[in-house]
């Protein structure tokens, strides 16, 4: 069957026919017909099987017939990631380069004033990633109310993405009446429920591919040790040793460690870039795009950044962690060998990967041999500054263990019990004053002061509860401090400091001329007291 039996119509039929492409594809030759005939389409196909293709070219011949209005989209098509929904967008210029549509792109790291213009236009076809999407109709500047066609594509890796509730909320933002093509490589409960709740009585596609990886790429496994600076090490020795690497992608299983990767690969003289979801939209155009020119021979990347990325000609793949998801090590290896091309596929396994590699054998139904050679890690001079870091890293949450102590005293002072700041300095002030002056001057100032006269109380109180006068107050102690104990007798001598305000009165004068002579007056009371 070609392209021309599938009711293409005859401009789209000239753009296929330009790119060199003759006969469509499996899900291209099931699904472009249901498409045309307007029918919900449940497309299940992996990665690399022209998925894409199989809703660019029918979409491109329904646009045809059509204008549309400011504001109001009449197709929308949804990708998990940016560089996914900039690849669609790439196939729309290509296969509509003889027709006059708009289409647009919502992805972030680009201006909201940018986006904003474009769909004041008018838009035929609107490419978004679902946050941005969000943002916009949040903002009144995108109304969904016109949309004919929502496609949702790689929507399993949507739910592993944590956008399913966006999924929903823009489902219910678009006409009931709309065609949905909804596109999976995997059904897990949560997305076969997302099918029957939103799709209407769709038309079933399963041309997946098995779970296998292409013969043409060659596997192994190569034993890694433990610690990460060992695994970085094996890893720039592989990638010297690799014959005949043209290029190569090396992924990792969380963002930072492919931060850490690609500065350690620039750091020995590689030239590499990086991929994953914190960097700059424009960084990470930049980085793709000179790995696909051959600028770069290195890609370091996540899964989620790679995820369907359309790159013809790689030619070797390193897993530097061996992902956690079988089904992802599939997609992996599936960005070499691809068109009949050989690739290499090489997996960095520490001990703690055994039990996921067990399971991608059972998944891709082979065992997966070991590298043969000699690949014990050893120390490289560029490795001076890497591995001391971590090591002082793992001594201090081991409490320092491995270190060399200090000296005696640093040692005799970690086992005495630490007293508290305040007491310490209290008990060597009191016996330096207790050193230093005589017995007659240490006495508290509160012996040596005659005791205040006080007023007569109040009829309601009884003697014992007589406040002393206001006078006395402010003449016999500083407005500072807690409260002053009346016996300092009370106090121990051994163990225990003076109080402060005790130790302050041991220094001031008993004639009072240390106080201000306004609070030396007298108080008057007021009349009738």
């Amino acid at each position: 069957m070609s392209f021309s039996d599938l009711g293409l119509s005859e401009k789209v039929l000239a753009a296929v026919a330009a790119t060199g492409y003759t006969t469509p594809t499996p899900i291209q030759e099931q699904a472009i017909p249901h498409v045309l005939a307007r029918k919900d389409v449940l497309g299940i196909a992996q990665t690399g099987t022209g998925k894409t293709a199989a809703f660019v070219l029918p979409m491109l011949t329904i646009l045809e017939k059509g204008r549309a209005r400011a504001r109001m989209p009449r197709t929308l098509i949804l990708e998990p990631t940016r560089e996914l929904a900039a690849q669609v967008k790439e196939n729309f210029d290509r296969y509509g380069a003889g027709q006059k549509l708009n289409v647009a792109l919502l992805i972030g790291g680009v201006s909201f004033g940018d986006q904003d213009a474009k769909l004041t236009r008018g838009v035929d076809v609107l490419i978004a990633t679902p946050g941005r999407l969000l943002d916009h109709t949040e903002r009144g500047g995108l109304l969904l109310t016109g949309v004919e066609l929502l496609v949702i594509d790689e929507a399993d890796r949507m739910l592993d993405m944590g956008f399913i509730p966006d999924i929903e909320r823009v489902c219910k933002l678009v006409p009931f009446t709309r065609q949905t093509l909804f596109f999976t490589a995997t059904m897990p409960p949560e997305i076969r429920r997302i099918t029957e709740t939103f799709l209407h009585n769709p038309q079933k596609v399963e041309v997946s591919k098995p779970a296998t990886t292409a013969v043409t790429v060659t596997q192994c496994q190569v034993p890694a040790g433990r610690e990460t600076h060992e695994k970085r090490e094996l890893l720039r020795r592989l990638l010297r040793e690799a014959k005949d690497l043209q290029n190569a992608i090396i992924f990792c299983n969380r963002k930072r460690e492919v931060a850490i990767v690609h500065k350690s690969l620039q750091k020995h003289g590689f030239s590499v870039g990086a991929l994953h979801g914190d960097m700059d939209q424009s960084a990470r155009t930049a980085a793709l795009e000179q790995f696909r020119k051959g600028e770069l021979p290195l890609l370091v990347a996540s899964d989620v950044a790679a995820r369907g990325l359309d790159i013809p000609e790689v030619s070797h793949v390193f897993n530097f962690d061996v992902p956690h998801h079988p089904d992802d090590y599939v997609h992996r290896v599936g960005r070499t060998g691809r068109a009949g091309r050989s690739g290499m596929a090489i997996s960095l396994v520490t001990p703690l990967d055994q039990k996921s590699m067990v399971a991608i054998e059972k998944l891709i139904g082979q065992s997966i041999p070991r590298a043969e050679g000699d690949y014990e890690v050893k120390a490289e001079s560029g490795d001076a500054g890497e591995r001391p870091r971590e090591q002082r890293g793992r001594e201090r949450s081991r409490g320092g263990r491995g270190k060399p102590q200090r000296g005696g005293r640093d040692r005799e002072r970690s086992h005495e019990p630490r007293e508290p700041r305040g007491e310490a300095r209290l008990t060597s002030e009191t016996r330096h004053t207790s050193e230093t002056k005589p017995a007659s001057e240490a006495r508290p100032a509160a012996e040596a002061r005659p005791a205040p006269e006080a007023k007569p109380a109040r009829e309601a109180r009884s003697p014992r509860e007589a406040r002393p006068p206001r006078e006395a107050n402010q003449s016999s102690e500083p407005r500072q401090g807690s409260r002053q104990k009346t016996d300092p007798s009370h106090v121990p001598s051994i163990g225990r400091p003076e109080p402060r305000r005790q130790r302050e009165a041991d220094s001031e004068p008993g004639d009072h001329s240390h106080l201000p002579a306004f609070l030396l007056r007298p108080v008057r009371s007021p009349a009738g007291a």
